[in-house]
């Protein structure tokens, strides 16, 4: 795959993305129903993400999950534990936990996805005004657990989508209060800007 590498700035302490997740989108007109519709074009890692998302195409994982391992395993050498980001909407197969699982499995890492959960529901992020309102809210929302044998763990967010940054700075912050936990860092498959 053909990537664009970007450091990512967040409160964590050092963060990725392979690429945007779309390179062009141009209207061209409305449907049947009335909803625009766009001639849309992503990067490859971002259709490959678009396909596992949207068309239940599980075979995009392995081939995603090794584009970050070939990719981005030297920005990450000393890392401990591998976790995803817990998902936002609820599916029969959570794309960003089997290509967490799959980065794990590749690098030799421990992974786990009980150390940070989303334990109660969120508001819908459009209905609160600031972004230190939208990250209080998530930071709320989550929970860690001492699932961790070790201390002073370098730890590894995997998230599918970087939009503004609320939802991994949440996560960040509920991390940053756990005892075993020395580094946050975060990969991310694609990029909204």
């Amino acid at each position: 795959m053909n990537i664009n590498i970007e450091r990512i700035a967040g409160n964590w302490d050092l963060g990725y993305s392979l690429d945007k997740h779309v390179l062009r989108s141009i209207p061209i007109g409305e449907n049947q129903q009335g909803y625009m519709q766009f001639d849309t074009t992503r990067s490859e890692v971002g259709e490959s993400l678009f396909k596992v998302k949207y068309r239940a195409d599980y075979s995009q994982i392995p081939l995603i999950a090794k584009q970050l391992y070939d990719s981005c395993r030297h920005l990450f050498s000393n890392v401990d534990v591998i976790i995803p980001m817990p998902p936002s909407k609820s599916r029969n197969r959570q794309p960003v936990v089997e290509i967490a699982q799959e980065l794990a499995r590749l690098t030799n890492t421990f992974y786990t996805a009980g150390l940070l959960v989303k334990t109660t529901p969120t508001p819908s992020m459009k209905d609160l005004g600031t972004r230190e309102e939208k990250i209080t809210a998530l930071t709320q929302a989550f929970t860690a657990y001492d699932v961790l044998n070790n201390p002073n763990n370098d730890v590894l967010i995997i998230d599918d989508l970087f939009d503004t940054g609320s939802s991994l700075e949440a996560a960040t912050a509920k991390l940053r209060h756990y005892n075993k936990i020395k580094n946050i860092y975060v990969l991310t498959v694609t990029r909204k800007r």
